[in-house]
């Protein structure tokens, strides 16, 4: 079984010292999998740019122009988006980068030069919305390699699933209107953006193609393997998807200082255990994992790390252990809400 490996040096030179988004992210994902030797179990692949007509399956003329000119007259240093989210010098160019590397996971797994494919990228992307860059992401890089998938191979069916602590706010504005698009997100609630309340379930033509899980702060390896059980599985089954890409986070780890869930990295290998389920039951295995948070680097360099080695079949790193706090909120509520706002 081939899986392939995207990232690129470039990724790093989108850096802020002292952002939580900074280039340290990437450099301890690359530094865990050569020392756990993950990398000789991949087929390393480098992305190229991707060009502003693609973007434009996921963003709006505006914002591209916005960044461009950004890109374009900035001489150095930092500039700030907002609060959050910030340019380098190169930024715009790294972040079509990013983008590229989630499309050519997207072309390695459906062309068959790849079974899976996994790829280490930054800036991340489901905060982007259609036209506004922001919460560290720049582009849309996993919506638009959804639309990619169908525009280029034909697909009919795309499934995206979040496990970022963070609602992907981005991810849904630029789908929410897809019947043929369907976008799971499991976050923390209430926590940046705001956004992901279990009543927003798409609109127009993509009404019920959405499916918000918003999960109370505290929620951990329990209450997340419940929910995949009894909402996420039966989404994708459903759905019946054709292709499934992942916007990994690793921000609900316990020990994640922007988060306040309580995964461990056992959980989140369980969560992937049942992805790589699903995409062999219902997309021949076709699925593509793309980095999105995740601010201990600890947790950062084991969880990628361990998403790699499951599909390789090597033995999880866990040297964090389970949450020092085994109490979790109750989630049946959400559960039975859910049930009934899709039908489950």
């Amino acid at each position: 079984m081939t899986i392939a490996y995207i990232t690129h040096k470039q990724f790093n030179h989108h850096d802020m010292p002292g952002h939580p988004e900074h280039g340290g992210r990437l450099r301890a994902v690359w530094q865990k999998m050569e020392e756990s030797h993950v990398d000789e179990a991949v087929l390393p692949l480098l992305p190229e740019p991707i060009d502003e007509a693609t973007l434009l399956l996921g963003h709006t003329h505006q914002h591209l122009t916005k960044l461009g000119t950004i890109e374009a007259h900035h001489q150095g240093g930092i500039a700030l988006i907002d609060a959050d989210t910030y340019m380098t010098p190169l930024s715009y160019t790294i972040a079509r980068r990013s983008v590229g590397a989630v499309i050519l996971g997207v072309d390695s797994v459906l062309d068959g030069t790849a079974h899976q494919a996994v790829v280490a990228t930054r800036p991340p992307g489901h905060h982007a919305t259609r036209n506004r860059a922001m919460g560290f992401c720049l582009l849309g890089n996993v919506a638009i390699a959804a639309r990619y998938a169908q525009l280029e191979y034909g697909l009919k069916r795309v499934a995206i699933v979040d496990f970022d602590v963070h609602h992907g706010n981005g991810t849904q504005d630029i789908l929410e209107e897809d019947d043929s698009v369907l976008f799971v997100s499991t976050h923390q609630h209430p926590l940046y953006p705001g956004t992901g309340m279990a009543e927003e379930i798409g609109s127009g033509q993509g009404e019920g193609f959405t499916v918000n899980i918003p999960m109370s702060a505290g929620s951990g390896d329990r209450n997340y393997a419940t929910v995949f059980d009894e909402i996420v599985w039966k989404a994708v089954t459903r759905f019946s998807p054709e292709l499934i890409i992942v916007s990994a986070g690793f921000d609900a780890h316990w020990a994640d200082p922007l988060g306040g869930m309580r995964l461990s990295l056992q959980g989140f290998q369980h969560l992937t255990g049942q992805l790589n389920q699903m995409a062999n039951r219902f997309c021949e295995g076709r699925i593509v994992y793309a980095m999105e948070g995740g601010y201990d680097l600890e947790v950062m360099g084991c969880g990628f790390t361990n998403m790699v080695g499951q599909l390789a079949g090597l033995p999880l790193l866990d040297p964090l252990g389970a949450s020092p706090n085994a109490h979790e909120p109750d989630v049946s509520v959400l559960i039975d809400r859910l049930r009934h706002l899709h039908g489950f």
